[in-house]
């Protein structure tokens, strides 16, 4: 990149600068990490838009780290976002005086800190994108918890459920292990405001073979929360699943994998929407959990995100697991897809994208597509009829 380039994305980018931070902190940013040396003072050159903030500290020699730390941005084109070192808390804080931190914005806007700053990279931008294009600024207000930090010390009554997969049997013992008290003052903080999804619908006075039927297929489920919770607005869901995906991966947060366990559950767990009432929900559903699962699954990953390092291999442990929810509601949803006598091209297309990468990175076997037990060719007269999305009535 040229100078002269380089200067301007340098003041139409936005800038995180980080003062006092301790040699060996680990700092990510979407799916980036640096380790600060001790001329460090922060990340220059950010696209506008929603970024995900995480950072752990280290001991002296940098080979212990502490729980992660993680906040959601919503950058604006040439702002600065000034946080200080807390040696007390080890913590990024605001700073109490607005006009001190004026003077900051200032001097980072005349370049006086330009050689301290790490630049953002931004061929990795178009990677993020991919793992958040539904995460708004409305979405993060409306999910963020309160002071913004998501912290795995902060969800203490998560482990009060029991782990259910080794994945997060093994979050809880990193939980238990860390050497960060869990004071009285933590335990008083709450979580994000993730939207409830019951694993089981209960209602009183309908018959026992109705309430299995609600059950077995969760579309009337997905229709309740859909308009209760985000008044019909579709994209607001997916926004919820790309903040706890990302909120777990790079921010270690159990809550968080919960959180997204309960929306893949919902969502595969449908019959009738992804065919006939929700099936453009389906397709960008589908893309995203494609894009997720194929960033996890990177095995020779070209950077140093340490901090990453950990719940991708928790990830992949939980999910090669003889008990792994997603193969089992995957291998359902695939059935429907592959065996329906109609379905849209696009839903079609990205669910064998799909079955392939699951197939590719886990090893995972699915049946051949079937009907009525008998195996057939894409080809066959048998096989489904593919129909274009303007062919399907949504209403």
């Amino acid at each position: 990149m040229d100078s002269d380039t380089a200067l301007e994305l340098v003041k139409k980018g936005a800038t995180l600068l980080f003062l006092d931070v301790p040699k060996h902190t680990l700092l990510g940013i979407d799916t980036q990490m640096f380790s600060a040396g001790p001329k460090f003072k922060g990340i220059k050159m950010i696209p506008p838009g929603p970024h995900f903030v995480y950072y752990c500290s280290s001991n002296r020699v940098g080979t212990e780290f502490s729980p992660m730390i993680g906040f959601f941005i919503n950058a604006n084109p040439s702002e600065v976002i000034v946080r200080k070192w807390d040696l007390q808390e080890e913590r990024l804080v605001k700073l109490s005086d607005e006009e001190e931190e004026e003077r900051y914005c200032l001097a980072v806007r005349s370049l006086e800190f330009d050689k301290y700053l790490g630049p953002y990279a931004l061929n990795q931008f178009g990677e993020w994108k991919m793992l958040s294009n539904y995460i708004t600024k409305s979405v993060i207000e409306r999910i963020e918890p309160i002071g913004a930090e998501i912290n795995v010390i902060h969800e203490p009554d998560i482990l009060g459920y029991g782990p259910e997969t080794a994945m997060e049997k093994a979050l809880s013992e990193q939980l238990k292990n860390t050497n960060v008290p869990i004071t009285d003052d933590k335990l008083k903080k709450r979580g994000c405001y993730y939207t409830k999804v019951p694993h089981l619908i209960k209602q009183k006075g309908i018959p026992g073979q109705d309430l299995t039927s609600l059950n077995l297929d969760k579309t009337s489920l997905l229709e309740r929360i859909l308009m209760k919770e985000y008044g019909g607005d579709e994209d607001l869901l997916l926004g919820e699943l790309q903040f706890a995906f990302v909120a777990f991966l790079m921010g270690h947060s159990l809550e968080a994998f919960l959180q997204w366990k309960a929306v893949v559950s919902l969502l595969l767990g449908c019959i009738e929407a992804p065919l006939h009432t929700r099936t453009r929900l389906f397709i960008k559903f589908i893309k995203v959990l494609y894009s997720q699962l194929k960033y996890a699954f990177q095995k020779d990953r070209t950077d140093n995100n340490v901090a990453a390092e950990g719940s991708l291999t928790l990830l992949d442990d939980s999910l090669l697991s003889e008990d792994s929810f997603l193969q089992h509601l995957c291998k359902e949803f695939f059935s429907l897809v592959f065996e329906a006598d109609f379905v849209d091209g696009d839903l079609l297309c990205w669910t064998r994208k799909l079955k392939e990468l699951l197939e590719v990175a886990l090893g995972w076997v699915f049946q051949q597509n079937t009907r009525d037990g008998i195996f057939y060719e894409e080809d066959d007269e048998f096989a489904p009829v593919v129909v274009t999305s303007d062919e399907l009535n949504y209403d």
